[in-house]
């Protein structure tokens, strides 16, 4: 497995883990998802570009 495959696995889980479904997480909003999710999205950006 290449490393962008990795990388984007592991943000994806990352995306998984921040859903707000849990008791404790349910007070932190949309702050952690943001982030995975503009995370996740220079990852593809970069992964269609070539650079990973």
């Amino acid at each position: 497995m290449s490393l962008g495959t990795i990388l984007l696995i592991v943000v994806m889980l990352m995306l998984i883990g921040v859903i707000p479904t849990w008791p404790h997480s349910r007070t932190w909003g949309y702050g952690p998802s943001g982030w995975v999710s503009l995370i996740l999205t220079i990852v593809i950006v970069l992964l269609l570009m070539g650079r990973l």
